[in-house]
């Protein structure tokens, strides 16, 4: 519009520089036309009007313009918000999603942790209180585990064990080396047996880890001493029940000849010392020959006559009450009874030299005087068999067995010691146990140098202990405790 105006009056100026602006209204005679000055006036406003109006409706088409480009900018605009928008809900919505599967994903790790938590506390608890030893080791024979069990037992805390090898945690163990690497690489269970002086005895099993990404065992000791001991006292109660009949019978059906062959004896002696003034001096001499072989016929007979009373009493003894004695009236009868009835085939008991070591004002002991006396000439047998063995690998070796007799605290002590033959590692294991079925005959140890009978009775009946120290060059000794109260 101003550009309008502006030519407008660029027409007019040229006039105004050749006249003033009254002299174009001025007639001839140099007075206004007014009706020149009323059209052109009227001229100039509709021009103006028109300029005016030409203006308004260019403006109003740019204003159109601009609005309908407005119009597709806002749009565009709001196309484009809605856009971001929907881009910024979905990614709202996936983000809200994630978070709760975040939520969901550690919820769950929350709920796995504490399940884990609370098996390995419920497996800690069952180790730690299960009766058994548990003990776990790695492909290096490194401890693993060590439950409560193995700590009451061994006397060492988990803490010193855990990290070290089993043999530098715990030297006394048994188990070996190779035993962990062949179950490990053969994926093969071991069972083992011990026993501990024939007072403990214990079930060993080594298990190796399957499907583990380190290789392993588990090895699990079970104490079956008690079971050991119980199955013994049936064996042993059965075996001295079928004994006792057995002694029995057999000591009345010898005994019925016997006592008449003793009879007939005594009254061929006394025929012959009544018949003595009617011999001549040949006939005399003879008489006192066949006296003398009567008299050793008649000593051997009441020999005879005195072991089948004791298999009579021992046979009739566990019907009795224990009986207060004094061990040292035991173990001189032992060795009487030992001098006439225990030999072998090239040493009799009677050849061997005894020591005696036995305590003054020594207390009476409650026992059943029979058994514990078996118990006595059962070792000595055992100590002729050794000194036998040692006698015929030394010509120039002299044979004792010393025997001591003392009181300590509420116990009474017995030791019987020979010099002969000791025992084997594996045969002071399986000594006092009544049989080892698993081995063959000729790898067991000979079952009538076995002294399970005297450990029965020792422990079970008399409520003691026994046990036997040894070694091969010097000898055995066995260890007896009687209780006195």
């Amino acid at each position: 519009m101003y550009k309008y105006f502006t030519a407008f009056i660029m027409m007019l100026s040229p006039l105004w520089a050749y006249a003033g602006i009254t002299s174009i209204f001025k007639d001839e005679n140099g007075k206004t036309n007014w009706q020149i000055l009323a059209n052109w006036t009227s001229g100039t406003l509709i021009i103006l009007l028109s300029i005016v109006v030409v203006s308004l409706f260019v403006a109003r088409r740019r204003a159109h313009k601009a609005n309908r480009e407005l119009d597709k900018i806002r749009r565009e605009l709001e196309a484009r918000v809605k856009e971001r928008t929907a881009t910024l809900d979905e990614s709202n919505r996936l983000l809200t999603q994630s978070n709760t599967s975040l939520e969901e994903e550690v919820r769950r790790h929350v709920q796995t942790s504490e399940r884990l938590k609370s098996s390995e506390a419920y497996i800690r608890d069952i180790l730690t209180s299960m009766p058994m030893m548990l003990v776990g080791l790695d492909k290096e024979g490194r401890v693993t585990q060590w439950n409560k069990r193995v700590e009451e037992v061994s006397g060492i805390p988990a803490d010193q064990a855990l990290g070290r090898t089993l043999w530098e945690a715990y030297p006394t163990v048994t188990v070996s080396p190779e035993q962990i690497k062949d179950a490990i690489e053969n994926q093969n269970t071991i069972h083992l047996k011990q026993s501990l002086r024939s007072v403990s005895h214990y079930d060993i099993t080594i298990y190796p880890l399957k499907e583990q990404a380190e290789p392993g065992v588990v090895i699990l000791v079970d104490d079956v001493t008690k079971q050991t001991a119980a199955e013994n006292m049936l064996i042993h109660n059965d075996k001295m029940s079928f004994m006792g009949e057995l002694a029995s019978t057999m000591a009345h059906d010898i005994n019925a000849p016997l006592q008449t062959i003793l009879l007939d004896l005594k009254s061929f002696q006394r025929i012959l010392a009544e018949s003595s003034a009617t011999y001549t001096n040949g006939q005399a001499e003879q008489a006192r020959g066949l006296q003398t072989i009567l008299e050793d016929m008649s000593e051997k007979g009441d020999q005879v006559s005195s072991i089948i009373s004791n298999l009579l009493a021992f046979a009739r003894s566990r019907k009795q009450e224990k009986q207060w004695v004094n061990a040292v009236d035991i173990m001189e009868n032992a060795i009487r009874i030992a001098n006439d009835v225990v030999a072998s085939p090239t040493l009799a008991f009677s050849d061997i030299h005894i020591e005696r070591h036995f305590g003054n004002d020594l207390p009476l002991v409650p026992c059943y005087v029979t058994e514990l006396q078996q118990v006595f000439i059962s070792l000595f047998r055992h100590c002729v068999q050794a000194i036998e063995a040692r006698k015929q690998q030394d010509a120039d070796y002299k044979p004792v067995i010393k025997l001591l007799l003392a009181e300590c605290y509420d116990s009474l002590w017995v030791k019987i010691q020979h010099n002969g033959t000791g025992l084997t590692n594996e045969e002071q294991m399986y000594l006092f146990e009544p049989f080892f079925s698993q081995r063959s005959p000729e790898q067991d140890f000979d079952a009538g140098q076995r002294l399970s009978f005297s450990y029965y009775i020792i422990t079970e009946q008399h409520q003691g202990h026994m046990a036997v120290t040894s070694d091969l060059r010097i000898g055995s000794t066995f260890h007896m405790q009687l209780p006195i109260e």
